[in-house]
C-alpha cells in the first residue's frame, strides 16, 4: 500500500507508474477528489470544534460569574449543542471517505522501481543472464506428461476423477520425487541462514489484505465460508503476516524464513493455458523465501535472493535463465522482479519456476511492520522480499524434460540421487 501523503503529493509520478504498468489513471483522479473533500471536511471539523472550545469557555465564564443573563446561557448552550451535531455529521461523512480511500488506495499498485524497464507485456522484460547449455538429444524430446504418464510416475485421469482438472497423483518414483526436492531445496536454504517455518494453510482476510492479494486478486484464490479463511496461494502469505503489526528492533533485522507448503490458486485468469500437464496445478507444492530487511539494504538483498534460487537450479544442472519483469508484467505489490526461466526442451523454450520480488514498503505497510532504530525515537516500514526457491512441480517438469533418455526412463539428477535413493527412475 502506498503512503497516502505521498499519492497527495507526487500525482504525476503516480500517474507515470500507472501509465507504465498498463492501468487506468481514474482510481488517482477518484483518490485526489475524495482526498480533496476530505481535506475541506476536516478543516471545516477543526474550525467548528474551535467554536465548540469557545463557546464552552464562554458558558464556563458565565456560570462561575452566576450570571444573572439566564437567557445569554442558555442560547450559548443550544448553539454549542447545534455546532457539536453537525461536527458529529461531518465526522460521519467522514468515516465514509476514510473508508472510500482506504478501498482506493488497496487497489492502487505499487510503483515499479527506477531499474525496471518499461513495456507493456512480458514481450518486453529485459534478459539479464543465462547459466548453463540445453542438452541437445539424439532423439525428439518429449513432454514431461508424456514421460510422467509412460512411467507411471504421474496420474491425471485419476486425479480428474477424484477432484477435477488441473490436479495429479505423484505416483511411486514421482511422489518420491517430490519430496526429495523438498527436503533438497530446504537443506540449502537453511544452510544459508533462511529459518524453516512450517505455516497454516488456511490464512484469514486481514493477512491475505496484508501482502496484496486482497481485495485485487480475489477470483483466484480458495475459501472457506464459516468460518470465513482463505487456502494460500502461496507461503509468502503466511511467512510475511508473521511479524504483522509489530515493531522489530534494528538489531534484529535481516530476516530470513523458508517454507514448504501446498498451494492453491483457481488460475481463473489462465483459461485455455498449459491445460496439459504440472505447470498451471490447482494444487501444487512451493519452497518460499521471504525476507524482511532495512530500506537501505533490500535491493542488495534482492539481488541475494535471486542468487539463492539460482543455485537450487545450478546444484540440479538445469540451465536457466534471469529476466527483469518490465512495468507491464510486474506483480501488482512488487516494485522490482527477478523472474527466473528454466530450459525445458520438450517444449522447446524457458519457462518461469520462480519470481524473485522486492515489495519495497508496500507490503509492510498494510501489514504495519515497522521497525526502530537503536538509539532512535519512532519507526519505520521494513522492506519486504519473497522468491520462490523453487516451485516443485515445474522442477519435476525440468528435470524429467532435460534428465530424459532415449529408452523412456529418466537419470536421476547427481544432487538428488542421497534423497532419492536411486540413480535413475525406471518407473512407479
Amino acid at each position: 500500500m502506498l503512503d497516502p501523503r505521498y499519492i497527495r503529493e507526487n500525482p504525476d509520478k503516480i500517474r507515470v507508474a500507472l501509465t507504465n504498468r498498463g492501468y487506468s489513471t481514474e482510481i488517482l483522479d477518484r483518490f485526489l477528489e475524495i482526498d480533496s473533500r476530505r481535506m475541506e471536511l476536516l478543516r471545516e471539523v477543526e474550525q467548528l470544534r474551535q467554536k465548540r472550545n469557545i463557546l464552552s469557555k464562554e458558558i464556563s465564564e458565565l456560570k462561575a460569574r452566576k450570571s444573572s443573563d439566564g437567557n445569554l446561557i442558555e442560547q450559548k448552550m443550544i448553539e454549542a449543542k447545534d455546532v457539536s451535531d453537525k461536527i458529529e455529521a461531518l465526522e460521519d461523512t467522514l468515516k465514509g471517505f476514510d473508508a472510500e480511500i482506504t478501498d482506493i488506495i488497496l487497489n492502487i499498485p505499487n510503483i515499479p522501481h527506477e531499474s525496471v524497464p518499461i513495456g507493456k507485456d512480458e514481450t518486453e522484460n529485459k534478459e539479464v543472464r543465462r547459466w548453463g547449455m540445453p542438452k541437445k538429444f539424439d532423439f525428439e524430446p518429449r513432454n514431461h506428461w508424456d514421460i510422467g504418464e509412460t512411467l507411471g510416475i504421474i496420474d491425471f485421469e485419476r486425479a480428474t476423477k477424484i477432484s477435477q482438472t488441473r490436479f495429479s497423483i505423484m505416483k511411486g518414483a514421482g511422489a518420491k520425487l517430490e519430496r526429495a526436492l523438498i527436503n533438497f531445496m530446504l537443506d540449502i536454504h537453511t544452510s544459508k541462514g533462511y529459518i524453516e517455518i512450517f505455516p497454516p494453510l488456511l490464512v484469514n482476510r486481514n493477512s491475505m489484505i496484508g501482502t496484496g492479494q486482497l481485495p485485487k486478486f480475489e477470483i483466484e484464490l480458495f475459501r472457506t465460508l464459516d468460518p470465513e479463511l482463505y487456502l494460500i496461494p502461496t507461503a509468502e502469505v503466511p511467512l510475511t503476516n508473521i511479524h504483522k503489526d509489530e515493531i522489530l528492533k534494528e538489531e534484529d533485522l535481516p530476516i530470513y524464513y523458508t517454507a514448504y507448503t501446498p498451494c492453491f490458486r483457481k488460475e481463473a485468469g489462465s483459461y485455455g493455458k498449459d491445460v496439459r500437464g504440472l505447470i498451471r496445478q490447482h494444487q501444487f507444492n512451493k519452497v518460499e523465501l521471504v525476507k524482511f530487511v532495512k530500506p537501505e539494504n533490500s535491493y542488495e538483498e534482492l539481488e541475494s535472493l535471486t542468487r539463492d534460487a539460482e543455485e537450487i537450479l545450478q546444484r540440479l544442472n538445469l540451465p536457466y535463465r534471469v529476466v527483469c519483469l518490465c512495468t507491464g508484467d510486474l506483480g501488482f505489490s512488487a516494485a522490482k522482479t527477478y523472474d527466473i526461466e528454466v530450459w525445458l526442451p520438450g517444449q522447446g523454450r524457458y519457462r518461469e519456476i520462480s519470481s524473485c520480488s522486492n515489495f519495497e514498503a508496500y507490503q509492510a505497510r498494510r501489514a504495519n511492520i515497522r521497525f526502530r532504530r537503536t538509539g532512535k525515537k519512532g519507526t519505520e516500514f521494513v522492506h519486504t522480499l519473497n522468491g520462490s526457491g523453487l516451485a516443485i512441480g515445474r522442477t519435476v517438469v525440468a528435470i524429467l524434460e532435460n534428465y530424459q533418455q532415449k529408452d523412456g526412463t529418466v537419470v536421476v539428477p547427481e544432487a538428488l540421487r542421497p534423497y532419492m535413493g536411486m540413480d535413475i527412475i525406471k518407473g512407479a
